[in-house]
């Protein structure tokens, strides 16, 4: 006794999901970006141009799944990676290097992929629960 199986694939639906999952990194790029400022960790001693100021989301890489959050800047890499320079934090309060590590590592490891599954669900539009 076989067992038939007939799989039918909906490129239309597929298509709208590829999309929302480009849209959904998209957003969650820019919301990740923007929280970064909220929370005030980036060193800053300029007002709105500056370090803080450069930070932009590359999105050159959308279609490989890629977006990146980037601050442009000569110095940027050396305050990033320099966790132990005295930062001022009159500015940005909870200045400080490695402000990225908190989002890969620490209290909030989880806000990129919250943000980004709320993202997807709603892009998606039914398709996905």
């Amino acid at each position: 006794m076989g067992i038939r199986v007939s799989v039918k694939i909906d490129n239309t639906k597929i298509n709208k999901l590829i999309e929302a999952h480009k849209k959904a990194l998209e957003m969650t790029a820019d919301a990740v970006l923007s929280d970064i400022k909220l929370s005030q960790v980036v060193p800053k001693d300029k007002g709105a141009t500056g370090l803080e100021g450069s930070g932009f989301v590359d999105k050159s890489e959308l279609m490989n799944s890629i977006a990146r959050i980037v601050f442009d800047t000569p110095y940027a890499r050396r305050l990033y990676w320099h966790p132990e320079y005295n930062f001022r934090r009159d500015k940005n309060h909870n200045a400080k290097g490695k402000w990225m590590d908190d989002y890969l590592y620490g209290e909030k490891k989880e806000f990129i992929k919250d943000t980004y599954s709320k993202f997807f669900k709603m892009l998606s539009k039914g398709l996905i629960h």
